[in-house]
């Protein structure tokens, strides 16, 4: 790594194989809160702009005198934190909840070890019993920024109609997948100059759901016009935000829900149901419209107008980037975070 161990003031675990939301969030603000403190990313995914802590280097910082932040956001993070803290490592542990659920016995034993808690919103905070500092999630505005031409952007994808309107997030009932297809089914044959795009994986166990889904677009004989890429590299998802004119929030329920923020942080005009941070970061009829979760008539009927009128939903898209600006961005979470280390160090 570029900092000697000595040097260190905290360290980023990203203890899970599998690139998530948690992960996303993470390689964003993480080279951030490294321009503010010595920092170093260990585990997998690290992205550009923080050191990367080897192994053999972390063996080396036991019975090390000076504190250390470890920063977990995850149950297993923490479990590890606990641990290295008994066996003597000088670990001041922080932990970053984004569930908007009751935990489970573990998590709140968990918790309770911790020396400090940030929740992502208010909603998050309300479920930890335990005091905690409320930071919400920050976007690259400089990476998720609006084109300079979304006409050409959208030509880009040889997709028909003029517009886009997109879902992203894994294919699966808890993002909504199937909500924005059943309303999609009944708009697009009214908007020709539409198509819709679902950016997200398809897991293994996601397969029927997918394939169910498939159906009910080939009974409408949309085929050409929903569009399920499948797991794209993170470059492709931001490229396809500058192709969006609409932005369809679609959760049951969700941590936080980073896209919100991605979306608005493109110029996207926003439908969101009232899930994760939804009811924090839209100002309704605004900067987005709010609408229920899991409901397919209110949200074709809050997809409607913008979709009849472009000029509107643009609008609204650059209502939103000017929120995310002034409210969202990741300058602003990582000097929050910072403050939250400053008194354990």
């Amino acid at each position: 790594m570029a900092n000697p161990p000595d040097d260190l003031q905290v360290i980023v675990p990203n203890l899970h194989r599998r690139y998530s939301g948690v992960t996303a969030t993470n390689r964003m603000v993480a080279p951030r809160l490294a321009r503010l403190y010595r920092a170093a990313w260990f585990g997998s995914d690290a992205p550009e702009g923080i050191a990367r802590l080897s192994g053999a280097d972390f063996l080396k910082l036991w019975r090390r005198k000076t504190p250390l932040i470890w920063h977990a956001r995850r149950n297993n993070e923490m479990i590890a934190g606990v641990v290295l803290r008994a066996l003597g490592w000088p670990l001041k542990l922080v932990f970053t909840s984004a569930a908007q659920r009751h935990h489970s016995w573990i998590t709140r034993w968990l918790i309770r070890r911790m020396d400090a808690i940030i929740a992502t919103s208010d909603i998050s905070a309300s479920f930890l019993k335990v005091k905690a500092t409320v930071i919400p999630h920050g976007v690259d505005t400089d990476v998720y920024a609006p084109p300079t031409d979304r006409t050409a952007a959208f030509a880009e994808a040889a997709l028909p109609g003029r517009y886009a309107i997109g879902c992203f997030g894994r294919v699966r009932a808890q993002k909504g997948t199937d909500v924005f297809v059943d309303a999609m089914c009944r708009l697009l044959p009214r908007y020709p100059d539409f198509t819709a795009v679902i950016v997200g994986q398809v897991t293994p166990e996601q397969t029927p759901f997918a394939n169910e889904l498939r159906k009910r677009i080939e009974a409408a004989n949309l085929q050409s016009r929903i569009v399920i890429t499948g797991e794209l590299p993170i470059e492709a998802v931001q490229r396809w935000y500058q192709r969006l004119t609409i932005y369809a929030f679609t959760s049951r329920n969700e941590g936080f829900g980073l896209t919100l923020i991605e979306a608005m942080a493109a110029g996207s005009a926003l439908v969101a149901a009232r899930a994760g941070a939804a009811e924090l970061v839209v100002e309704d009829g605004v900067t987005g419209v709010l609408i229920p979760t899991g409901d397919a008539d209110a949200l074709a009927a809050a997809l409607e107008p913008l979709m009849q009128d472009v000029t509107a939903a643009t609008a609204m898209g650059e209502r939103g980037r000017a929120r995310v600006l002034a409210k969202f961005s990741l300058d602003a979470e990582a000097a929050r975070i910072g403050e939250v280390y400053r008194p354990l160090l």
